[in-house]
């Protein structure tokens, strides 16, 4: 591949809502620049970027896939990311990696849930965004409307960059033809609000457009990146993927407006830990060192684990030493990859703004930060913040043996998606795979069979419980045990205080005169921590305690740590006991897509679940959102009663909001069915 300065290169994310053409666009893209032959289908399953056999199967995208094509001189770097609210896993990472978010529009179906959040979350990552309307040419279209929609929605930064013309078979250019004709508006219109637009960034160019009335595409370049970057404008193209109308025009705006590496807002990255870390920006320059960031992982059954990555500072080539966080070790670069959907070109070098690939590094984890001094030791980039996954399957292998084998994968699914989790549940021996709906949940059931041979079991999870206190307490524990030989003795005194919800656990050493040595306040420790997977009341973690130890005793030859650590957790099973304990309850927030019709029924079903809605609002197409908390434990069968109520046209997402104590006839039966457990046992 011939060589590029990092001007050249255009990074660009396709975000928005399932079913708005996304991949449809990525394959017109890829197709209109002459990267490809003929343009796949999401129909057929023979697209770029939806390649796995489970996306063909489902016929819609369930993970990010990575492309690159060049265009009127420009090097564009595109990620296609998943619209389901289910793999939202794969689509936020996407921010992280590219100076301009695609922000893709179904025309018929306008604003929907994912729009508005990519649009937040864009924003609050200092991305540049523009807003793409898709199917431009389906039935039942309001196009002027959608238009004063977005506007409405996300302000007057909103401005078309083109517009439909001869019913909608094509798009005419509105920033750089001054006039011309369209299917609504006016192109002359369009082109004077851009001009005026941008011009407001910068008091100079504005003052000689107000004197002289004209300034040109070139004078508009730099003004027009800062508004850009500033998000004093969000231009909106309209393109329908499926016909090619306003592709082209989608390829001159990327290659001639959307930013570069050395014009976008870089990415922040922190140097340092906590409220020590020192925050500082990338400098897209080759010649520097080397900071690039991982976010993708990809477990690939033939080249093994895959670390995709963008270049945001210095040039990676083949043989450069590279090492990942803080590893003291760095690893040789022997492979150099860019991925074009499934195939991976190897390549000389990558530099800032490039998106790259190496295989075989066990070391490299989602979020890495990889670099080639250790000057750039402790070193993150700004953290993403993703839901808390909160859907579940207890699991367990369907053939006895495969017990190791089903901790492998999950360890793999884990690695690949931020938003799956696994949970062992200590009290029940269950282990639970969590994600964000049951759609990713059938998927990660698929990808087990499919992708790894492995055959699972799986049925509803018990409630993630908790358990905390309500008063302060103190425990006492005498540890003495002597056996003829070397005898054991550990004394501990220690208290105990609930602290706010969601604080955690806090561990306080303030013991005075050194009666317990300070080698064996970290076994204190052990035994106090051990306690807390399992509560006395009813078996749940244990959490948002403080747990003081002050005084204690020690023996010159039988004190030992495993003395220490059986002191420690009697101490504090007994504080435990006398600290007022209950039971904390998973609270959800519940966002519920509906017809406005059922309005009435949700909101009364949620109710009858100890829910509680909190707000609503009108969507488009006769469409309403509902917003509510509720419990985790009233929502088994939800998507079904969901279903049976709306006739299919409902959908809904969930997010841990916080744990509340849960009503006093619901703890006395957790606590009567752990009590009966341990008699079991």
């Amino acid at each position: 591949m011939s060589d590029y300065p990092v001007e050249a290169i255009r990074t660009v994310a396709l975000v928005g809502h399932g079913d708005s053409g996304k991949t449809t666009l990525a394959e017109a893209l890829l197709y209109k620049s002459g990267a490809i032959t003929s343009a796949g289908t999401v129909e057929r399953g023979d697209t770029v970027c939806d390649f796995d056999p489970l996306e063909r199967d489902y016929r819609h995208s369930l993970s990010s896939a990575l492309a690159h094509f060049g265009y009127g001189g420009a090097e564009i770097r595109l990620i296609d990311t998943p619209g389901f609210h289910d793999f939202i896993g794969q689509a936020i990472p996407a921010l992280a990696a590219v100076e301009t978010a695609l922000v893709v529009v179904n025309a018929q179906n306008g604003i929907e849930l994912s729009t508005r959040r990519m649009m937040d979350w864009a924003g609050e990552r200092g991305l540049c965004r523009m807003i793409v309307v898709n199917k431009i040419d389906a039935e039942r279209v309001d196009l002027p409307g959608l238009l004063a929609q977005l506007r409405e929605a996300f302000g007057k930064e909103v401005l078309p960059i083109n517009l439909p013309a001869d019913g909608a078979r094509r798009v005419v250019d509105c920033f750089f033809n001054p006039a011309g004709e369209a299917d609504f508006s006016s192109v002359a219109e369009a082109h004077q609000a851009l001009v005026d637009q941008v011009v407001e960034v910068d008091e100079e160019l504005m003052a000689r457009y107000l004197e002289q009335g004209e300034v040109t595409p070139e004078e508009l370049h730099a003004p027009l990146e800062r508004a850009l970057r500033e998000g004093h404008l969000i231009p909106l193209c309209f393109v329908s993927a499926r016909s090619g109308a306003g592709v082209t025009e989608l390829l001159e705006v990327l290659a001639r407006l959307a930013p570069n590496p050395t014009e976008g807002n870089p990415p922040l990255f922190y140097k340092g830990e906590g409220d020590a870390a020192v925050a500082f920006r990338s400098e897209p320059d080759p010649a520097r060192h080397v900071l690039a960031h991982v976010f993708k992982v990809v477990m690939d059954p033939f080249v093994g684990k895959l670390g995709i990555f963008r270049v945001h500072q210095g040039t990676v080539t083949r043989d450069t030493q590279l090492f990942v966080g803080d590893g003291k070790k760095p690893f040789k670069v022997g492979h150099l990859l860019r991925l074009q959907g499934k195939r991976y070109d190897e390549v000389e070098r990558l530099i800032p703004g490039d998106f790259g690939a190496v295989a075989k590094v066990d070391e490299i984890e989602f979020d890495a930060v990889l670099h080639d001094s250790h000057d750039e030791d402790h070193i993150h980039l700004k953290p993403l913040v993703f839901p808390v996954p909160m859907q579940g399957l207890a699991i367990e292998p369907k053939r006895r043996g495969d017990e190791q084998r089903i901790t492998e994968v999950l360890q793999r699914l884990v690695a690949e998606d931020p938003c799956v989790k696994v949970d062992y549940h200590p009290a029940t021996h269950e282990t639970v795979l969590r994600g964000m709906g049951e759609l990713h949940l059938r998927y990660l059931l698929d990808r087990m069979a499919g992708g790894f041979k492995l055959e699972v079991e799986t049925r509803p999870p018990r409630v993630p419980y908790r358990e905390t206190i309500t008063r302060q307490a103190e425990g006492h524990h005498r540890h003495k045990k002597q056996s003829g030989g070397a005898g054991q003795f550990g004394e501990v005194f220690l208290r105990i205080e609930p602290l706010p919800r969601g604080a955690g656990f806090e561990f306080v050493d303030v013991v005075k005169g050194g009666v317990i040595p300070g080698q064996f306040i970290p076994s204190v420790e052990k035994g106090v921590r051990s306690v807390l997977t399992a509560g006395p009341l009813a078996g749940y973690p244990v959490e948002d305690v403080r747990v003081t130890v002050y005084d204690g005793k020690s023996h010159s030859v039988d004190s030992k740590d495993v003395a220490f650590q059986a002191a420690g957790r009697r101490a504090m099973l007994a504080a435990l006991q006398a600290a007022g304990g209950i039971v904390l309850e998973p609270i959800v927030a519940i966002e519920i897509t509906a017809p406005e019709a059922k309005l009435g029924d949700l909101t009364a079903d949620l109710t009858g679940r100890r829910g509680q809605v909190t707000g609503t609002e009108p969507l488009t197409q006769g469409l309403t959102l509902i917003r509510g908390q509720v419990p985790l434990a009233e929502l088994e069968g939800y998507a079904g009663r969901l279903k049976s109520i709306t006739a299919g046209q409902g959908a809904y997402t969930l997010v841990l909001s916080h744990y509340d104590p849960v009503p006093h006839e619901v703890q006395q039966r957790l606590a009567a069915g752990y009590k009966a457990e341990q008699e079991e046992d």
